[in-house]
């Protein structure tokens, strides 16, 4: 899509805090938790398949723009301490389950999870499978940083089923490199994609971010040719999330001019114009795959979700998350564990689950979820579909949402329907403004909670 004047305009409108809604409410409303016990209650009486998460924290040098939950280490000894602590959460958790769930979805994360020797990512594996039951489809993923990576680390994944992977690239060029503190030439690149498929990885995708200093389209051109080269079977493209009274290192990125919204949103009308014609679909928000993929699939037919990894199929599943900051979500809660290693540690020592904050759901907050998510992995709303469903009159439930969408239909964002409204192109560029309007809890903004949504 080709951006007129009258459409950058609306940056200057539409720019302002707001969370990415991995989650309804954000990870920010999660209060202190006195009892785990109310939070865990949904997973004791569940019988939900279970998508697990593994965050393994380490990594050798901090990227500045970087807003993870990290420890910078060159010590890999530090994992042997780590995967003893896994073991005891994994050993307290699953005291908490029914028998006889099963996992259908696992996903690495960090940090960096090839910070980990082979050897001890199979004392992880032989750690999880004594605890859980996979299903034979079962999904496996893993984040991988191509900097650290050999065919161990591949190798070692792919003995726990891992068929995924993605891989940071965030941008080829060398004078973006330094200036946000990841040096990684392309043939690093080209090394991990071509090791994901001697080891059978079906899938592979890449993280590239728009929004660093010293980025422009042509610059950043020359990234999209070089990482298209590889072939990718999916895109994450993030918009750089400027956060630096949470993540003060990335104050440093500041000592160059970082992209104005305006800029930003010319790069990311460059990715969608530049990856669309290579024969990948837009998904929406940050990710792109190809025609076959079952995120596109899953996307035509309004089945696609939305979790704290991003865009997923798994529907129904209870997402649980182990190690530092790890997020649980079940059916009526979510639970953050401790994001310092050593209130981690205690926790454990004294024999229960490191749960330091959480949220329990409100039928109207599972409601706002809902029809959060479905606008944005479906791109439109249907009114008549949410009566039905949730056993209300959604045009009298969301008669403010609705008022307040009355202005991006005048912009173009949105087209009325008789079953309530479609997002339009440009409007898939606000998406997250356009979910903003269904969040009851966004007033007052507080500028210092979110990253800008352009």
């Amino acid at each position: 899509m080709e951006l007129s004047e009258a459409d950058l305009a609306l940056i200057e409108k539409y720019s302002r805090p707001g969370p990415r809604y991995t989650s309804y409410p954000p990870a920010n409303h999660f209060a202190p938790v006195e009892d785990a016990q109310a939070v865990l209650a949904a997973t004791e009486t569940s019988t939900a398949p279970l998508s697990l998460y593994f965050h393994l924290p380490f990594c050798e040098t901090l990227c500045w723009f970087c807003g993870c939950h990290t420890i910078t280490t060159l010590n890999h000894d530090r994992a042997d301490d780590y995967l003893d602590l896994l073991e005891q959460e994994l050993a307290l958790f699953t005291r908490h389950l029914q028998p006889g769930r099963s996992v259908t979805q696992m996903h690495f994360g960090g940090g960096t999870p090839n910070f980990f020797t082979a050897a001890q990512l199979d004392r992880l594996g032989e750690m999880i499978h004594a605890h859980f039951a996979f299903t034979d489809d079962a999904e496996i993923s893993v984040e991988l940083d191509p900097r650290r990576l050999d065919e161990s680390h591949i190798a070692a994944f792919a003995r726990m089923g891992a068929t995924r992977a993605s891989f940071g690239v965030q941008d080829c060029n060398e004078d973006v490199q330094k200036a946000i503190h990841r040096e990684q030439p392309h043939e690093q690149n080209i090394a991990a994609m071509e090791l994901l498929r001697k080891h059978g990885y079906t899938s592979a995708n890449i993280d590239l971010i728009y929004g660093l200093p010293l980025q422009n389209p042509e610059s950043f051109n020359a990234t999209l040719d070089a990482v298209l080269g590889l072939k990718p079977d999916r895109f994450a493209i993030f918009n750089y999330a400027h956060v630096p009274w949470i993540k003060p290192a990335q104050k440093i990125l500041e000592r160059h001019p970082l992209p104005t919204p305006r800029e930003k949103l010319k790069l990311l009308q460059l990715c969608i114009a530049k990856l669309t014609s290579a024969g990948y679909e837009y998904i929406g928000l940050d990710h792109f795959a190809l025609p076959d993929d079952e995120l596109v699939i899953a996307q035509k037919n309004k089945s696609l979700q939305r979790n704290f990894q991003g865009y997923s199929t798994k529907a129904g599943v209870e997402i649980c998350g182990f190690g530092i900051s790890a997020i649980s979500q079940s059916a009526g809660a979510f639970r953050q564990n401790e994001k310092d290693l050593t209130a981690y540690r205690d926790a454990l020592a004294k024999g229960r689950l490191p749960i330091t904050r959480g949220y329990q759901l409100t039928d109207e907050d599972k409601l706002r979820g809902n029809v959060i998510m479905r606008l944005m992995c479906d791109l439109s709303l249907d009114f008549d579909a949410l009566s039905t469903q949730w056993n209300i009159d959604a045009r009298e439930h969301f008669a403010s949402a609705i008022a307040q969408l009355e202005e991006p239909a005048k912009d173009g964002l949105i087209i009325w329907t008789d079953y309530g409204f479609d997002v339009t192109e440009l409007g898939r560029l606000f998406i997250r403004n356009l979910a903003m309007c269904f969040d009851a809890y966004l007033q007052p903004v507080n500028e210092q909670r979110y990253s800008s949504t352009v």
